[in-house]
């Protein structure tokens, strides 16, 4: 498609977004500002105008890797390891890139190529093979990136709701200016109970990526945030083995695994200076210091915040929403 193809087929969906967000359905959203619900799932406006230009403009190459999750998974300490493992012949640990910069400058995430800001012709030139992340829903992305034909590989991994819903709320309060007043944990609940969230709901989220994990298992890595943390070394094994560079004898035998999980520990990263002070630039209005996408990282924290009666519905939720599916996160089995 030439330049000029390009420009006018980029106009033509944005002149179709803009109808679209007069007929779809709408709602506020967490952070207060407005969703609209699209193939399924609950998308702010700029991120859904992403996903329909993705549809068009996005040149997909087969070695691709996507990590992809609901919001407040895990993915920044996936972004690490993966960013970590791919580039371990490359940089040295003494003065490797995540000493300068935060895991989410590291490769970029396809959800804001929708502006000057963030244009999608910037990652034409990324080094291969090219890392993404999103928080997309599987149906969401093209279809040309996850057939399972195009050869792109996806990383998922999923967390227990009911820690993805204190992290986020947790989230949101870092993120509201000092002078708003700040959401309640009730007023959060309620919403992700509801799937009126942010990349919502949850749960279709999860099934979607599982679901097509089961299809094609060679192409989509199906992790859960909770078996990563009891056994980080095998995992990173397995991502590496998975997107195509295997951990050697020799660089096990040299203790590599442990360096790359020591490197990429929530411990390491919180220390580095980058993180304390860094802001991560998405966008001339969007801009998240490095510091916020960093919490405890714990299995289980919702215990310090939920009451019986939430954390009842939640597992009640998603006991319902898994049932015949094969899986199970967070709430026991019935």
């Amino acid at each position: 498609m030439s330049t000029d193809q390009s420009d006018i087929e980029e106009e033509k969906i944005k002149q179709q977004y803009a109808q679209l967000l007069t007929e779809l359905p709408r709602a506020v959203g967490s952070f207060g500002t407005h969703l609209h619900l699209y193939k399924g799932s609950w998308l702010p406006p700029p991120v859904l105008l992403a996903a329909m230009l993705m549809q068009t403009h996005f040149k997909h190459r087969s070695t691709d890797i996507f990590l992809s999750s609901f919001m407040k998974s895990g993915t920044t300490w996936l972004r690490s390891l993966m960013f970590t493992i791919l580039n371990r012949s490359r940089f040295d640990f003494s003065d490797h890139p995540l000493l300068r910069k935060g895991p989410h400058e590291c490769f970029p995430i396809v959800d804001l190529f929708q502006s000057t800001d963030y244009p999608i012709s910037d990652t034409e030139d990324l080094s291969f093979p090219r890392l993404f992340a999103s928080h997309f829903a599987h149906n969401v992305l093209p279809a040309s990136i996850t057939d399972p034909s195009s050869g792109c590989k996806f990383v998922y991994v999923c967390r227990d709701p009911k820690d993805v819903l204190i992290s986020t709320w947790k989230f949101i309060h870092k993120m509201t200016p000092k002078e708003l007043p700040q959401i309640s944990l009730d007023q959060v609940f309620q919403m992700f109970c509801g799937g009126v969230m942010e990349y919502g709901p949850y749960w279709d989220h999860v099934l979607g990526f599982w679901k097509a994990a089961l299809e094609s298992p060679d192409k989509i890595l199906f992790f859960k945030y909770e078996e990563i943390k009891r056994d980080p070394e095998a995992h990173v094994k397995k991502l590496a083995e998975f997107m195509g560079m295997p951990i050697s004898v020799q660089e096990e035998d040299n203790g590599m695994v442990k360096k790359i999980v020591e490197f990429c520990s929530l411990e390491h990263l919180t220390s580095l200076e980058i993180n304390k002070i860094g802001a991560q630039r998405f966008s001339s209005g969007h801009v998240v210091p490095n510091h916020a996408f960093f919490r405890r990282g714990e299995v289980g924290d919702w215990k310090s915040h939920l009451t019986k009666e939430m954390k009842d519905q939640i597992d009640g939720i998603t006991h319902d929403k898994f049932k015949g599916s094969g899986l199970t996160i967070g709430a026991t089995p019935k």
